[in-house]
């Protein structure tokens, strides 16, 4: 059983939570450019139950950069002329930590 629209379907949105309690509202399939989401998301994982994953490495502040590349990459995922996203110079490393440990280096699915 997935988490669901109310209809029996799964549900579009699931919910992110960051290691210091924040909660992030994300279209479920702009999270999927996640190896690590994704994974959760399958099967009978209790994420894909609940339509909650809780990412307990992460902060709040990183993961609400994190959400808005999801969302980046799924408005602009079929365009080839694709704008900067803006990324604070200080926020860098720990994006790049983020980014290594929910598998967004490879190319999505």
């Amino acid at each position: 059983m997935h988490a669901t629209n109310g209809n029996g379907g799964a549900s579009k949105y699931i919910t992110l939570v960051s290691k210091d309690g924040f909660e992030f509202v994300v279209l479920r399939e702009a999270s999927l450019c996640s190896d690590y989401i994704r994974g959760m998301l399958r099967n009978n994982m209790t994420e894909a139950r609940t339509g909650r994953c809780e990412l307990q490495d992460i902060n709040g502040v990183i993961l609400e950069k994190v959400v808005e590349y999801f969302h980046y990459w799924y408005k602009f995922k079929d365009r080839e002329d694709v704008p900067d996203m803006e990324i604070p110079v200080e926020n860098c490393l720990e994006l790049v930590v983020a980014a290594d440990y929910l598998g967004m280096d490879s190319k999505p699915h």
